[in-house]
């Protein structure tokens, strides 16, 4: 197993809304040294790699995220001295992590399917860093547990519903096409957040779309994200979708949950007109 089994019952009492801690065993795993990682950072597709400075405001415009001026090889090579950011994209395109990936989302598999159905796109992704680094505020789509392997960091999480953060037309705008993961930091949000620090062998659970940002501490950090999306995520992205679009016709939408019945017709009706643009 890729994760500790006591921890899972941790998992399945916390998921799919709560933050949760998790222990794994993938710290001496070879994937993980860096020549491997050099070796999948070449193989890649360009679209599957993504890398820039790691001197970043918390707040960081993603317009205006400055580059290091390397290549993807160099980054990862010189990582200890570039002050930069790396993540390796859909590396289960590589067999070896694809396997890697599978194994890590077995273990989570059953309480994850009981609570919120089955789980689709299952994607990995390897974020390498130098020391300092951060990583700016946002929030990502997926369910996503992040395994710490080398080195460490702080992560500052706050909840996915808490409309201080994040209204619901910062939800509406993230799920129109082109939305950006990164959001506006305010300054009144420090000492909100939970701080959470992982070391080699930690691991975080992160919820659906709850916000956070990210700096490695005074050694470079190596980590492995598995993340997967489920019916219930699915469901509140075309409700979200379907929200903004009546939104931007000037017709308030009820919040979530507040009228069951329109949301699920909503969702239905986001879905329909998904499927009728695909075909």
């Amino acid at each position: 197993m890729a994760f500790d089994p006591a921890c899972l019952s941790v998992f399945s009492a916390r998921y799919p809304a709560a933050a949760a801690r998790l222990r794994h065993h993938l710290t001496d795993h070879p994937l993980f040294a860096m020549d491997r990682l050099v070796a999948l950072a070449q193989t890649l597709p360009e679209a599957s790699v993504e890398y820039n400075s790691g001197e970043l405001p918390i707040g960081q415009n993603p317009a205006e995220t400055p580059m290091n001026g390397l290549s993807a090889e160099e980054t990862v090579c010189r990582i200890a001295e570039n002050k930069s950011w790396i993540v390796l994209k859909n590396i289960e395109q590589d067999t070896d992590y694809a396997a890697l990936l599978e194994s890590c989302l077995a273990d989570v598999a059953p309480a994850a399917r009981a609570a919120t159905g089955k789980m689709h796109m299952r994607e990995g992704f390897i974020f390498v860093s130098s020391p300092g680094s951060v990583t700016p505020f946002h929030m990502d789509p997926e369910h996503n547990i992040l395994m710490q392997v080398r080195g460490t960091k702080v992560f500052t999480i706050f909840p996915s519903d808490a409309d201080s953060f994040l209204g619901d037309e910062a939800h509406e705008v993230f799920h129109k096409p082109g939305g950006h993961r990164n959001l506006p930091y305010q300054d009144e949000y420090e000492g909100k957040g939970d701080k959470i620090e992982l070391a080699p062998g930690d691991a975080l659970y992160v919820p659906v779309k709850a916000p956070h940002w990210v700096k490695v501490g005074p050694d470079v950090s190596v980590s492995l994200s598995i993340t997967w999306r489920s019916e219930a995520s699915d469901a509140e992205a075309h409700l979200r979708r379907a929200n903004g679009w009546l939104r931007a016709r000037g017709v308030a939408p009820p919040r979530p949950g507040d009228a069951p019945l329109r949301d699920r017709a909503a969702v239905l009706a986001s879905r329909v007109i998904e499927r009728l643009r695909r075909s």
